[in-house]
């Protein structure tokens, strides 16, 4: 008798253990993003622009801004689309997101970029890049809400 019941107990605390730690995940939602950025820089380079995050059936205006040191040189804009995943609230997507790269364009080309921000939302972004820049520099982008 003693044995079932503490069974019994030991099953039940196991499961509020496992769906509490589960929680969390469960609540994380996603949305959609379109966003334009423009980049110019010589050595150091500065990006600006603005975007749409759709999250839950609403739209929420985004303002766009970052920095870039390492070798900069020339002008482009890129327009982004993609997905903003690991959010709760539309207020997630707001942060730095960072990221080391190098490239180059002439013209138009593709843009592929997965990037995270402090508070763990995660942006899946693909789109295309016109413009004439070559670059090989660490960057920081900055996506705020309106």
């Amino acid at each position: 008798m003693r044995f079932s019941s503490g069974l019994r107990a030991g099953l039940i605390a196991l499961l509020a253990l496992g769906s509490a730690s589960l929680a969390p995940a469960a609540y994380a939602d996603s949305g959609t993003i379109s966003i334009r950025i423009y980049k110019a820089g010589f050595v150091i380079g500065g990006s600006a622009g603005s975007g749409v995050l759709t999250f839950q059936g609403r739209r929420y205006p985004l303002s766009i801004g970052g920095l870039s040191y390492g070798f900069t040189f020339g002008a482009s804009e890129t327009r982004f689309h993609g997905t903003v995943s690991n959010i709760r609230r539309p207020s997630d997507v707001a942060g730095v997101y960072a990221q080391a790269g190098a490239g180059a364009a002439a013209g138009r080309g593709a843009q592929a970029v997965v990037l995270t921000n402090q508070s763990g939302a995660v942006l899946t972004l693909a789109g295309e890049q016109a413009g004439l820049i070559v670059s090989a520099d660490l960057s920081g982008l900055a996506l705020s809400l309106k």
